[in-house]
């Protein structure tokens, strides 16, 4: 099984005032094709750091990422924008949708702003707006959504692009117990269906260990739990 996406030795440092912060201390691991990795560990850890280095939100101090191969950071900034934007899915914990656009036009939204044919983006948005069990919601604003239903707008948005790894920041942290085992759900079936390649960094152990593989972040670095 191929690598979709790959760490070496990443760390993260900031500066306040007088003191140097270490939040992440050389965390090496790989996404493989078609899994789902769970990252956990307690609050201010990095797990959230992390994830915007993987998917080329934030640059780290030091340490390489590869997606497919490629060292992204050592890619031209037009090359890296593309990647963010065409083949790594975001989902985070507050949804981000856009409140006087329709759920059906936050799905579609990345695209249409990339240039492409309304049509073609509907007719996409219209079948993941389905996938995502909310075919009877398309034109509800985000005001008039769950927060349940918010977030399947957000993972359907995720996978407009079809892109090759979809990043997902505490999915479920903003959710009750029963919301959030059904997003939980709706992740593992999409990854158990269509193959859709997940990270999931979450704080709860319980929903980390569901997944196929489990590392912890602890004291800067990433150890395997499963």
């Amino acid at each position: 099984m191929s690598n979709v996406l790959e760490c070496r030795g990443i760390k993260k440092y900031y500066h306040d005032g007088q003191r140097e912060l270490r939040i992440l201390r050389g965390v090496d691991l790989e996404v493989r094709e078609g899994e789902i990795l769970a990252i956990s560990g307690p609050s201010g850890v990095g797990k959230s750091t992390l994830l915007h280095i993987m998917g080329t939100l934030d640059m780290p101090t030091a340490g390489t990422v590869l997606y497919r191969d490629r060292d992204v950071f050592q890619l031209p900034r037009a090359e890296v924008n593309r990647i963010r934007n065409e083949e790594i899915g975001f989902v985070f914990q507050f949804y981000h949708l856009l409140p006087e656009f329709t759920a059906l036009e936050n799905v579609m939204m990345p695209a249409l702003c990339q240039g492409a044919r309304l049509k073609t983006c509907r007719e996409r948005s219209e079948r993941l707006m389905e996938r995502v069990g909310l075919a009877d919601r398309m034109r509800h604003k985000p005001g008039q959504l769950s927060g349940g239903e918010q977030q399947r707008v957000a993972i359907a948005r995720a996978l407009f692009n079809d892109p090759g790894i979809v990043l997902t920041d505490e999915p479920t942290g903003n959710l009750d117990e029963q919301t959030g085992e059904s997003i939980m759900d709706l992740l593992f079936r999409l990854n158990a269906e269509e193959k859709v390649t997940f990270v999931i960094v979450t704080h709860d152990d319980r929903l980390a260990e569901r997944a196929g593989r489990w590392v912890y972040l602890h004291e800067g670095k990433a150890w395997p739990r499963q």
